[in-house]
């Protein structure tokens, strides 16, 4: 029963724990939570997928497919553009010789660009593996007029707010109502039907497309990391899965095929995709996820056509050698992946105990998250990485901030506190068994005590000794609002400075100092001081300042008949004086200062106010410590 109540007990505390520490975490997990849900961290998390998809490891060249890229010089060669009908008709057929497996024609060709028209036409009407293109929207464009409905895709692509293109669009309707297929489609459709892959709608998803077991995962609104997406009625869109490296496809310009420089080995049983690859003709898309390419160096820079290569790769990959598909969890997943990770967070301030280590587990954190986050892209899922590495730095990067701080202070503390114990005790000790063991070594060296005597002082000695505990602990461990010069002398700090210095002046006077006895007369002066700015503490060693210098001469001051004691006030200093006409010390030695010296020291430094023990002609000794209320503020 026991111990159930101590395991309750300990749950108890740590649920305590949880609640005051986790708040400030959770807080930043739900804004950034939130911020995620109304599209705030949208175009940086795009940024994040495009970085990770460049750092893939290079892929070798699709053997697949071949680019032939109209470039600048087939248009100077040729001596206009657009591209006549009649050189695409002799390319067309120049590269059926080879017998590619499917030829995509990414040029458009709705109007006749003479010469050749007929030539092209005709060939449109009896080549049953080649695919031409339309537009569908905004503005449409038509397919060309020969070229049978089943031949024809779009190609219209479509980026995102911020320019780039992640988005493959596989079908949609268009402006007659007809639902039309992209021309990624179309080829893929043609190249993996003769290997017994036909296009199918999705398993998983019935509105999705499927060859064999590669089931394109369609876009939602809040797939991944977008957020409230506008999309077309019905349209069907997917992921593009770029081909990492600097050679994804193999590319010929037309000139080389018209005169025969490429191997029939580069064009059979494959996929021709036709298109410009001019930078004068502008068809050019921007996306930072792939490196750049020749005959484009410029970065984040392809060519429509290579896009279309792209998208109809990672189809006919996917079909034939399971290759990923970009796809993403269900949002309740990835909100859950979010929330484990500021979870982490905040569990690195409560579980690691000093800030190394936090800043440790911090980093070891980031690492593990963004290699698993880059693993899973390899693998095909785009996991939220923006969000959940927010998250996880701000919470881990906050709760090791709060834990240096504390730890300095701690350590500022521990060091104040082992200090404050240090001056009292050496304090307590200082300002009675030692002043009480030098009496009595001065008296026994002159040879005044007897041995009774001598016991007797011992057993005082004793007692003291054996009361400097209780001193420091009742100042010390209980921090009590009084001064305590002997164990049963208390003076209450509460009171006001000049009465508390009136106690300690005639407490001390009581003291067995042997020039105390020679004292004639003294002169006294207890004035009310202005506190302002003061503690308890000052108050403390104020008190200890005046003790010390009352028991100097008890001690020094040989022949001293006269003891001038002043506390008060003089034009604006607060002044506590204590002067004698004793032998005291001789001012032509060297002194070096005792305990006395440094506390007096001490309390200047704190003060803001002035020290000073001088010897005082004919003979005497003075000692004084003098400060102003406004400078207290600014030397504490």
């Amino acid at each position: 029963m026991r111990t159930g109540q101590g395991i309750w007990a300990v749950l108890q505390r740590e649920l305590q724990l949880w609640r005051s520490g986790a708040l400030p975490g959770l807080a930043v997990i739900g804004l950034i939570v939130g911020l995620r849900l109304v599209g705030g961290l949208q175009m940086l998390e795009w940024f994040a997928l495009d970085y990770l998809l460049r750092l893939r490891p290079p892929e070798p060249t699709d053997e697949h497919i071949l680019i032939v890229g109209i470039d600048e010089d087939d248009i100077q060669a040729v001596g206009q553009y657009p591209i006549p009908d009649g050189e695409l008709a002799d390319l067309i057929q120049t590269l059926n010789q080879s017998e590619p497996a499917v030829i995509g024609l990414d040029i458009f060709r709705d109007l006749p660009q003479e010469p050749g028209h007929q030539q092209l036409a005709n060939l449109f009407r009896t080549t049953p593996n080649l695919i031409g293109i339309e537009r569908i929207f905004p503005r449409t464009i038509a397919p060309p007029p020969a070229l049978p409905a089943e031949q024809v895709g779009f190609a219209d692509l479509q980026s995102d707010p911020d320019g780039k293109l992640r988005r493959n669009l596989l079908g949609a309707y268009n402006s007659d109502e007809e639902f039309s297929f992209s021309l990624a489609i179309r080829v893929a459709e043609e190249f993996l039907g003769d290997r017994n892959l036909p296009l199918e709608s999705g398993l998983r998803d019935p509105y999705a497309l499927r060859f064999g077991t590669a089931e394109l995962p369609r876009i939602q609104p809040n797939t991944g990391g977008y957020r409230n997406l506008e999309k077309l009625t019905d349209e069907v869109d997917t992921f593009i899965n770029y081909r990492s490296g600097g050679h994804p496809f193999e590319m010929v310009s037309l000139r080389a095929v018209l005169a025969g420089e490429v191997p029939d080995e580069l064009v059979r049983e494959r996929i021709v995709l036709i298109g410009v690859v001019a930078p004068s003709v502008k068809d050019i898309i921007n996306t930072v996820a792939v490196s750049s390419t020749a005959p484009n160096p410029a970065p984040g820079i392809v060519y429509g056509v290579e896009v279309q290569a792209h998208a109809i790769s990672q189809i006919v990959q996917a079909a034939l050698y399971q290759r990923p598909l970009l796809n993403s969890w269900g949002e309740r997943w990835e909100y859950l992946w979010i929330v484990a990770w500021g979870i982490l967070g905040i569990s690195l301030g409560r579980f690691l105990s000093t800030p190394w280590r936090v800043v440790a587990g911090l980093s070891l954190s980031c690492a593990i998250f963004l290699g698993l986050s880059y693993w899973l892209l390899i693998m095909g899922w785009w996991m939220p990485m923006v969000p959940p590495l927010i998250i996880l730095l701000v919470n881990g990067a906050g709760i090791t901030t709060a834990l240096f701080y504390r730890y300095q202070q701690d350590l500022k503390q521990q060091l104040r506190d082992r200090q404050y114990v240090i001056d009292h005790t050496f304090n307590a000790i200082h300002n009675g068994p030692l002043q009480t063991l030098s009496l009595l070594l001065r008296q026994t060296q002159s040879g005044d005590l007897e041995i009774p005597q001598i016991e007797a002082r011992l057993k005082d000695l004793n007692q003291e000794l054996r009361a400097v505990y209780e001193l420091v602990r009742q100042e010390v461990l209980t921090r009590d609002e009084n001064l305590h010069l002997a164990e049963d002398q208390a003076i209450a700090l509460t009171e006001s400075l000049d009465e508390v210095l009136y106690e300690v002046y005639s407490y001390t006077l009581k003291r067995e100092f042997d020039y105390f006895k020679t004292l004639k007369f003294s002169v006294t002066t207890f004035e009310p001081l202005d506190t302002t700015g003061l503690t308890l503490e000052h108050k403390r060693n104020l008190g200890r300042f005046l003790e010390e210098s009352l028991c100097n001469v008890g001690k020094y001051a040989a022949g001293a008949t006269r003891l001038d004691v002043t506390c008060k006030q003089e034009e604006g200093w607060n002044v506590i004086r204590v002067m004698d006409n004793g032998k005291g010390f001789d001012p032509t030695q060297p002194t070096t200062g005792g305990r006395g010296t440094q506390l007096a020291k001490n309390l200047e430094q704190q003060l803001g106010g002035q020290f000073r023990r001088e010897f005082v002609k004919p003979k005497g000794t003075l000692c004084e410590l003098k400060w102003k209320a406004a400078k207290i503020k600014s030397h504490s």
